[in-house]
């Protein structure tokens, strides 16, 4: 089972930049590629982006498109989420998924 490892959340002013890391370890994220999702307060958890492992393609849903960007380095085995042009509403707890397996989550608070 694969073991996962947010960082890089923390304060930012709206408008601003902040690139989380998803390190994994116990297994190859090739298998099954990453996604990110974040929860809110108060809301559900949502799915925001993925990207398949072997091509590189990504998917991201519409409230972060344009704005986020996911990546991966094979090399180690990390994956990465750049948010630019951050908004209030983008403070949540982001969280990285492969596989079935879930990190703790970075908080990422955006102020106004």
């Amino acid at each position: 089972q694969v073991k996962l490892v947010e960082s890089g959340g923390g304060l930012v002013q709206a408008g601003g930049s902040l690139t989380l890391s998803c390190a994994a370890s116990g297994r190859t994220l090739s298998a099954y590629g990453v996604g990110w999702s974040r929860q809110a307060p108060g809301k559900e958890r949502e799915m925001i982006a993925n990207i398949n492992w072997r091509d590189g393609s990504t998917t991201y849903a519409d409230s972060v498109k344009g704005r986020f960007t996911i990546s991966r380095d094979n090399a180690k085995n990390t994956a990465y989420l750049l948010m630019n042009s951050l908004k209030h509403e983008d403070t949540a707890v982001y969280y990285c998924t492969s596989g079935g397996s879930w990190g703790q989550g970075t908080q990422v608070t955006v102020s106004s």
